[in-house]
């Protein structure tokens, strides 16, 4: 009887699944394993939107291998100690994972394979698991990776995907394998009130009632604040929950403006990743560094304090910040705002806004967030890495009646027509009767002092 192993890591799922579909192919039994690695703790990354959301995930998970005669065996400690355990336990030949692009992953991936191989078993690594196309297979002539979206977005879109893999109709698991019942999302506190619920069954329901009802009309309205007319699939495909090669054939399928800009988006996820995969310190480190002096962490606690809890004074950036720790989510135009405003008007670390981002983001990971991030700071791959984003301008573009400020910023909700965008031109009495913070700087001021930095830079 011929046993193999499947690591799941950030591919919680079991449709289009290339490595628990290789295991299935090459043994008998499998073993489809999920290390709790004290790892991620010690790392700061099991914050609470992101555990509550991981515990649905994977009660769903085992729910469907149980469906199909199987079940999920998660196992608590340093992950390459539990992986060499359960190949002992079921004398397994071979461990299937799938490939990540992140520093944590190449650790994990390095020395899985040493310790593995000291047991004569292979480990075998899968990419478009995670992606839909794999880091590195589209390259310019000029370099290991491309650091500009738009001649990556044109040779993406030539590659040919692979194929969806079905979900398998039977797993059979060696019933010597011992294993802890799956966390549930009731042992975990601190979760944003507005948290979905988490789990491929989740996901797929999700996609197949916005693809119904939003994806022909995304390209008009993906950057309509107020409509939140978004899919909301990124925590899904962060924890891969869903298959980015399965969206993005679906969209294609459905065709039209929408599902090409929908596509689009899943190409920049893409992009992030072929990034980290040939740069990993930009996690950490500026992708183009510009030699900014931010302000410190100690300089700016004020501001910071108040960007952190939305009360800047500016209402877009509020009601975005109010919206990320209710939901622990946040919209992508609202993200790019809230992160200009830190880095750009505020001129604080963009490492600062990251590491909050990664706090509260249910789909909060290294590769997107970090490389957002610096693509907002100037750091990164934007082309123009001096533009500046007016949250005033923003909100009367994106959120043109006010009704997503008015959503998230309840101190607003009596100021009708645009002056809920600038609230400091009220007459004084009303201002001060609405209990709402004046801005904490002037745009103008912010701006004056980002071109001064830059221009000494």
């Amino acid at each position: 009887m011929t046993v193999a192993v499947v690591l799941f890591t950030s591919d919680l799922r079991l449709h289009d699944h290339p490595p628990l579909r290789a295991a299935l192919a090459a043994a008998d039994e499998v073993v489809p394993l999920f290390v709790r690695d004290p790892a991620v703790h010690a790392a700061g990354f099991d914050v609470p939107n992101r555990a509550a959301f991981l515990a649905d995930c994977l009660t769903d998970l085992d729910a469907g291998l149980r469906e199909r005669g199987g079940r999920l065996v998660v196992r608590g400690g340093p992950v390459v100690r539990e992986v060499c355990s359960v190949v002992a336990e079921c004398d397994a030949a071979e461990v299937h994972v799938a490939g990540g692009v992140t520093r944590f992953a190449h650790r994990r991936e390095e020395l899985l394979r040493k310790a593995l191989g000291e047991r004569g078993v292979a480990l075998r690594v899968h990419d478009a698991v995670v992606t839909a196309v794999p880091p590195g297979a589209v390259t310019p002539a000029s370099g290991d990776h491309y650091a500009v979206f738009t001649p990556y977005l044109r040779r993406w879109s030539a590659e040919r995907l692979r194929d969806v893999c079905p979900a398998p109709r039977a797993v059979r698991v060696p019933g010597s394998v011992r294993g802890e019942e799956p966390p549930g999302r009731a042992g975990v506190s601190g979760v944003s009130p507005g948290l979905p619920a988490g789990g491929e069954s989740a996901g797929r329901d999700r996609f197949a009632r916005w693809a119904r009802s939003g994806l022909s009309a995304y390209a008009d309205r993906q950057d309509d604040l107020a409509g939140d007319a978004t899919s909301r699939l990124s925590p899904y495909l962060h924890f891969g929950a869903l298959s980015a090669v399965e969206l993005v054939r679906r969209a294609r399928s459905a065709g039209g403006p929408g599902a090409e800009a929908f596509v689009r988006q899943l190409c920049w996820r893409d992009f992030h990743h072929q990034v980290l995969a040939a740069r990993p310190d930009a996690s950490v480190s500026d992708y183009r560094s510009r030699g900014d002096h931010w302000r410190t962490e100690e300089d700016a606690a004020r501001d910071i304090e108040a960007w952190r809890t939305g009360r800047t004074g500016y209402p877009m950036v509020d009601a975005a910040m109010r919206q990320l720790r209710e939901e622990g989510w946040m919209h992508n135009r609202a993200r790019l705002l809230t992160a200009s405003f830190l880095t750009k008007t505020l001129y604080v670390d963009w490492r600062i806004g990251a590491r909050h981002f990664l706090d509260w983001l249910v789909d909060g990971d290294i590769v997107n967030n970090q490389l957002n991030w610096q693509w907002a700071a100037g750091t990164g791959t934007d082309t123009r890495p001096h533009r500046v984003l007016n949250p005033v301008v923003q909100g009367k573009r994106f959120d043109p009646e006010g009704v997503y400020v008015r959503r998230w910023v309840p101190e607003l909700r009596a100021v009708r027509g645009p002056l809920v965008h600038e609230p400091w031109k009220l007459p004084e009495r009303e201002r001060a009767a609405l209990g709402y913070p004046s801005p904490l700087i002037g745009l103008g001021e912010g701006l004056a002092r980002f071109r001064r930095a830059r221009d000494r830079d």
